[in-house]
């Protein structure tokens, strides 16, 4: 069997689905409709399903004994946006919106999932994931701790961008997306009266160094061919004009797309917040919240992913990486426990186009069919692989 990317029939079935979860998004960990609507999907295709850490779903579809897993994953998850597309399927939940196209990760897969279940036989056992929360980074912990890995040998996302038009697909070996490490830095000092500084130590000028010289980690810890970023978001201190603070409080975020790029990063922020302090005389507290891995495709699984993707679209619809993408990806804690590829799926609308995460944010819908084609080659080209391993 070789499904056409506009299988119409099952194409239609897909924007059904799609338009409902839109109408109905749910944030992290309250995917509970959504969780029903995709078990109910699954149940008219006959496979069976289990709940996975709360508002999960895992499906199994069988293959040979003695065969890895192909794990496939979707997210489920919604933002806390308020809609502004116009749309008539727009979100019914004020702020809460599918403002990054989980709506239609999940509907790709239960449309891979009609073409997986039409087959005779597989060459390995296919795993179907339905995430939940993937927009807090915590939903594929919550997983992975639950065993969604256990006997998984290699494992396939994707997401849609708008960046490529409908039909095409991304590819890439390694860094595909980036670390999303967060900081507090809290400076501290006995507070005095500002017009005799002299008396005290100033946190807010400490503050103010330790922001510009923060700017210098990128551009003097790291290689410059290695993207990365460090940026302070909130800087929080003082209670009136003629009273030095007793505190101040800095926080930002920390991105790279290399791991060892991230351990450089969190070593620099504790050393330059030290040093800093302690030239000012001001006390010092450094705390980094460690958020999402970066998400690295091995050789192995992204030349499977390729093989797919040729299947799936053809050769001439596989497009270059556009530019160096810094968000975050929870995929990359599966990646880090076992060999995977995540792809790009291209999108982008007629008109004007918004970034996910925007409030107008909205995709050509004719990207789940590809998607769904996508998922089904690949799991039969990974599959095949498997099944050929001693």
């Amino acid at each position: 069997m070789n499904p056409s990317p506009f299988d119409q029939h099952l194409f239609d079935r897909m924007v059904e689905i799609r338009r409902d979860l839109h109408r109905y998004p749910e944030l992290a960990f309250e995917e509970r409709r959504t969780a029903e609507r995709v078990g109910a999907a699954l149940d008219a295709l006959g496979i069976p399903h289990r709940p996975v850490a709360g508002t999960g779903v895992v499906a199994d579809l069988p293959g040979p004994a003695g065969v890895s897993v192909v794990a496939l994953r979707a997210d489920l998850d919604a933002l806390p946006v308020t809609e502004e597309t116009g749309l008539p399927f727009a979100s019914v939940h004020d702020g809460v919106m599918h403002a990054c196209g989980h709506d239609g990760h999940t509907a790709m897969l239960l449309g891979a999932a009609a073409y997986l279940q039409r087959e005779e036989t597989l060459p390995a056992p296919v795993r179907l994931i339905f995430q939940p929360a993937e927009e807090t980074g915590t939903g594929a912990p919550a997983l992975i701790e639950a065993g969604i890995l256990d006997g998984v040998g290699l494992i396939f996302g994707g997401h849609l961008d708008r960046l490529y038009a409908a039909g095409q697909m991304v590819v890439t070996t390694g860094p595909v997306n980036a670390s999303t490490d967060e900081f507090v830095i809290e400076l501290s000092g006995p507070g005095g009266h500002a017009a005799r500084p002299h008396e005290s130590v100033d946190p807010i000028v400490a503050g103010s160094h330790l922001i510009a010289a923060l700017q210098t980690l990128v551009s003097r810890t790291v290689d410059p061919t290695r993207a990365a970023v460090v940026s302070v978001g909130q800087f929080h201190a003082g209670t009136a004009p003629n009273v030095l603070a007793r505190r101040a409080r800095l926080d930002g975020t920390m991105r790279a797309q290399h791991p060892d790029v991230r351990r450089q990063l969190i070593e620099a922020l504790h050393r330059t917040a030290e040093a800093t302090a302690a030239a000012h005389g001001v006390s010092v507290t450094v705390r980094v919240v460690t958020g999402t891995p970066p998400v690295v495709n091995a050789p192995q699984p992204t030349a499977l992913a390729h093989e797919a993707a040729v299947r799936a679209v053809g050769p001439e619809q596989l497009a270059s990486l556009a530019t160096q993408n810094m968000g975050g990806e929870d995929f990359g804690f599966y990646v880090e426990r076992t060999a995977g590829c995540y792809v790009r799926i291209g999108a982008r609308p007629a008109g004007e186009s918004f970034p996910a995460h925007s409030s107008k944010f909205q995709f050509d819908e004719r990207a789940l069919a590809v998607g769904a084609a996508y998922f089904y080659h690949v799991a039969l080209v990974a599959g095949r692989a498997l099944a050929q391993r001693p």
